[in-house]
Formats: structure tokens, sequence, C-alpha cells
């Protein structure tokens, strides 16, 4: 399975993995599974940090690098072909990082790792 990691479950996994149902932590840490994180999140995590809003011990460009590499999280770019699927979304979810992280995983069929009950919502799979 491959899955893209909602921003929250990012940092759960990497700094609270507590905070992860059994189901998706052991999804997480199945090595038959592949485990994504798009830039989408780190500028989420970037932009809320520097408004106040995201506490962190370091700095996003430190952290989340490292934290990324440490638990054999792949990297996912963003590519222009995401985007058109963003015009085709319903209208549920105000969050512009949400929403551009269900394309990602419309685009590469993929399963969004999300304890986001609005995403659910969608036309997505999701594992929460």
């Amino acid at each position: 399975m491959k899955l893209l990691l909602d921003t929250h479950v990012f940092l759960w996994f990497t700094g609270e993995p507590e905070k992860l149902s059994a189901r998706l932590l052991g999804a997480l840490i199945d090595p038959e599974n592949e485990v994504y994180f798009s830039p989408v999140s780190f500028w989420e995590i970037a932009v809320k940090y520097q408004l106040g809003k995201l506490p962190l011990k370091e700095e996003p460009a430190v952290l989340v690098s490292r934290e990324r590499a440490r638990a054999g999280i792949r990297p996912l770019p963003l590519e222009e072909e995401d985007i058109p699927f963003l015009h085709t979304l319903p209208r549920l979810h105000r969050d512009p990082f949400d929403r551009l992280l269900i394309c990602q995983a419309l685009h590469h069929h993929m399963v969004l790792a999300t304890d986001d009950h609005l995403i659910k919502r969608y036309p997505v799979s999701i594992l929460k």
C-alpha cells in the first residue's frame, strides 16, 4: 500500500506515535507499505510555525527533513499534474493544504493517512 501522510500524522508518527491508532501505526511501520511525505505538509508546518500556531523544539527546516529521513519516509514531489484534481473536489473543506494532499493522493492512487473527519467525505481512500 502507498500511504501519503497528512501533516498531523507525520508530526504524530515522528514525535508522538501514541496519538496514532494501532491500525495506522502498524501500517506505517509495515515494510510492505510505502510511506510518503509531501512538500505541501512541509509548507503547512512552516506556515503554522511562523504564525506561532505550531510550537516545535526546532525550526521546521531542520526538524522535518531529519525526521522524514530518520523514519524512512519518502518524499512525494508536488507535480503540476496533481493540481487539475483541485477544481473537481467538492467544497467540503476550506483547508488548502488538505485539499492539495487529497489531490496528490488521488493522482498517485495513494491512501491518505489522516485523522481528519472532514477528509473522509471526499472520494479519496483514507486510513485512520
